[in-house]
């Protein structure tokens, strides 16, 4: 009975972080808020490790699991964002939002897919809670024009439709199957965060070395959007 409460306990922190990161969010403060989601993270991370170091994995763990992560991978970035584009859009930016209702969606179709236990179908939600919790760091004054404001907008669509759409995603997970990939992402990831370090100290502003974060995952995306390109392309050669 005790080993069952560690993991859910773990859970729960995942949760009460990403409650203070929609807090958060509402005031303003946005890299304390993408510090909470990123905490929230780590906590979603061995959460899973303990259930499964523990053996002690429950039905009702499976459900806390995913209602922790719309709270802080759904909620807590999509109310970033809005708090981060209403000043530009006003309550258009509540937009924004159907982010957590897409990311709660998503979270319902990895419970019942089978398909999904060493890689991703659809783009996972800390990781798009990550592009835009970084994003939203950024200076207020990047938007310099209304129409960069509805791009946001635009892209957080995109960013639901990724989540649930049918396009691998390869994980950590799929190391030994895919070396090559993992360590490509991982390299990239070094040269975009060394990047945004060099970009943060040149310019005093700590929120460059934190869009770093929306920058990886970009590179994510593009990546495996390449890898679903590349037997096309065979197959036209052939």
């Amino acid at each position: 009975m005790t080993k069952r409460i560690i993991p859910d306990a773990i859970t729960s922190c995942n949760l009460l972080c990403g409650s203070i990161a929609v807090f958060l969010a509402t005031q303003g403060a946005f890299i304390w808020a993408f510090v909470f989601i990123l905490a929230g993270a780590f906590f979603d991370f061995f959460d899973g490790l303990s259930a499964r170091l523990l053996k002690a994995p429950s039905p009702i763990g499976i459900q806390l699991d995913s209602l922790a992560d719309d709270i802080t991978f759904g909620l807590a970035p999509a109310m970033m964002l809005f708090s981060f584009l209403r000043p530009i859009l006003g309550w258009w930016a509540g937009l924004a939002l159907l982010m957590a209702a897409f990311s709660a969606l998503r979270l319902a179709k990895f419970n019942v897919d089978e398909r999904q236990h060493d890689s991703f179908i659809g783009l996972a939600t800390p990781a798009n809670a990550i592009f835009w919790g970084a994003l939203c760091c950024l200076p207020v004054s990047v938007i310099a024009y209304d129409w960069i404001a509805w791009v946001l907008i635009g892209l957080s669509f995109l960013s639901c439709y990724l989540m649930n759409a049918e396009i691998p995603f390869f994980s950590f997970k799929s190391f030994r199957k895919d070396k090559t990939t993992v360590i490509g992402f991982v390299l990239g990831c070094l040269v975009l965060i060394g990047f945004c370090i060099a970009k943060a100290i040149a310019a005093k502003h700590i929120e460059f070395a934190l869009f770093s974060g929306t920058a990886c995952i970009l590179w994510y995306v593009v990546l495996n959007l390449l890898l679903l390109c590349a037997p096309k392309k065979k197959k036209c050669t052939a």
